[in-house]
C-alpha cells in the first residue's frame, strides 16, 4: 500500500514538470506577443492543392477532342507522353512547349514539402546506417587487430574524424571531395555521414569487442577455430549483445545528424522545414512539427532497439 502511494506520488511528480514545460512554453508566446495558427500545418503534411503536370521535354502537344488525352510528341526526337488523369489543360492542340512548361493539372492529394523532407532524412539515414556499420566494424576490428598497421590506420580513422566537427567534414566532402569525383549531393551526404558515425561505432565495436572475457577466443581457438571464426561465431556474437544500447544511441544521433546536410542542395526534414517559415512566418508551428517527425523517428528506432534487445536477452 505504502509502495503504491509512492508510485503515485512520483507519478503527480512527473504530471506537474509536464504541465510546467507547456505552461512554461505558453507564457513564453504570451510574452512575445505570438500568434498561434495551426490551420496551415496540415497542409504541409498533406497537400490538397493538386499537383501541377510539366512538359518532360520539349515536343508538340495533341489533345483529343474530348479533352480528356493529352499527348507529346518530341520536338526533333522520337519520344512521346500521353496524360489521361487531368483536371484543367494549360496547354493547346499544336503547341509546342519545352521542358517544364505547364501542362495542365492535376487534382488529388499529394505528399506535402514536410512529407517530402521527412522521407529525404529516412532514406539518407537508412543508407548512411548500412555503410556506417560496414566502416565501423572494420575499423573497429582494425583497433583490436594484432597487425600493427591495421591497428594504426584504424586509430588515425578514429582519431581524426571523432577530432572535427560533421558540419566541417560534410563541406570537405560535398565541396572539395564531391567536386572532384563528381559526387551528387545525396551520394556526398551519404559518404560524410556515414565516415562520421563509423567512428563512433568503432570504437563501441572496440569496447564491446574487449568486453568479452579472452578465455571465450582461446576456447575457440583451442577447438580448431581460426582467428576469423572464432570472432565471427563466438566474440563478436556477445561483443554486439553487450554494445546493443550504445550502438542505438549511435543510431540516433545518425538520424538527427543528418539535419545537417540541409546545408547541401537536399531536402531534408529540416530544409523543408526552413523553406515553409521563409514563406509563410511561423517559426515557432514549423519547428514544433519538424521537432515531433523526429522524435517519432527516433522513438520509433529505440522502440525496435529495446524490443531486439529484450529478445536476445531470452536467447
Amino acid at each position: 500500500m505504502k509502495q503504491d502511494r509512492s508510485r503515485g506520488f512520483w507519478y503527480g511528480v512527473y504530471a506537474l514538470v509536464l504541465v510546467g514545460l507547456v505552461a512554461g512554453i505558453w507564457g513564453m508566446s504570451v510574452r512575445v506577443h505570438y500568434d498561434w495558427n495551426w490551420r496551415d500545418v496540415p497542409q504541409y503534411l498533406v497537400s490538397t492543392s493538386g499537383q501541377e503536370l510539366l512538359a518532360p521535354f520539349d515536343a508538340y502537344v495533341t489533345i483529343t477532342p474530348d479533352g480528356k488525352t493529352l499527348s507529346l510528341t518530341e520536338y526533333g526526337g522520337e519520344r512521346s507522353a500521353s496524360y489521361t488523369d487531368f483536371e484543367q489543360a494549360y496547354a493547346e492542340s499544336g503547341d509546342l512547349v519545352f521542358r517544364d512548361d505547364l501542362l495542365a493539372y492535376q487534382a488529388g492529394l499529394r505528399p506535402g514539402i514536410l512529407l517530402i523532407g521527412l522521407w529525404m532524412t529516412l532514406k539518407l539515414s537508412a543508407v548512411s546506417l548500412v555503410f556506417a556499420l560496414l566502416f565501423g566494424l572494420v575499423a573497429g576490428l582494425g583497433r583490436v587487430a594484432d597487425n600493427p598497421a591495421a591497428r594504426q590506420l584504424s586509430s588515425n580513422y578514429v582519431e581524426l574524424i571523432r577530432g572535427t566537427p560533421l558540419l566541417v567534414q560534410i563541406f570537405i566532402v560535398y565541396f572539395f571531395i564531391g567536386t572532384v569525383l563528381q559526387l551528387s549531393a545525396f551520394t556526398a551526404g551519404v559518404v560524410a555521414l556515414a565516415v562520421f558515425t563509423g567512428a563512433y561505432i568503432a570504437e563501441i565495436i572496440r569496447s564491446g569487442i574487449e568486453s568479452v572475457p579472452r578465455g571465450q577466443m582461446e576456447a575457440s581457438r583451442s577447438l580448431g577455430m581460426s582467428y576469423a571464426q572464432a570472432m565471427r561465431y563466438v566474440v563478436l556474437p556477445q561483443a554486439l549483445k553487450k554494445t546493443l544500447p550504445s550502438l542505438a544511441g549511435q543510431f540516433i544521433n545518425l538520424i538527427k545528424d543528418s539535419s545537417l546536410v540541409s546545408v547541401m542542395a537536399l531536402t531534408d526534414l529540416t530544409k523543408a522545414g526552413r523553406e515553409i517559415i521563409s514563406s509563410n512566418f511561423r517559426p515557432f508551428e514549423v519547428w514544433f512539427t519538424v521537432a515531433l517527425m523526429y522524435l517519432a523517428l527516433t522513438g520509433t528506432l529505440s522502440y525496435l532497439v529495446r524490443r531486439l534487445e529484450k529478445r536476445l536477452a531470452h536467447e
